[in-house]
C-alpha cells in the first residue's frame, strides 16, 4: 500500500445504485454498478468530498423503505 504522502494516484469519487460512495483510481475502468460522482483529485481531496456529501450512510433502499413506513405506519 502506498504511503499517502507519496501517493500520486489520481482518484475518482464513485457512487453506486444505493448512493454509497467510494474512490477509484481514475485511470482504471469502473467496476460494474458504479458511476462517476463528478469529483476527482488526490485521495485526500476525494475523501474530503465524500465526507461533505455523504451525510446519511444508510443505503437508498433502506431510506426509501423507512420513509414509506413513516408515511403508512399500518404497513
Amino acid at each position: 500500500m502506498r504511503d499517502e504522502e507519496t501517493d500520486d494516484t489520481r482518484y475518482e469519487v464513485v457512487i453506486n445504485h444505493e448512493e454509497q460512495y467510494s474512490i477509484w483510481p481514475a485511470d482504471r475502468e469502473l467496476p460494474a454498478g458504479w458511476r462517476k460522482a463528478g469529483k476527482n483529485g488526490t485521495k485526500r481531496e476525494c475523501l474530503a468530498h465524500i465526507d461533505e456529501v455523504w451525510t446519511d450512510m444508510r443505503p437508498l433502499s433502506l431510506r426509501l423503505a423507512m420513509a414509506k413506513a413513516a408515511e403508512d405506519p399500518t404497513g
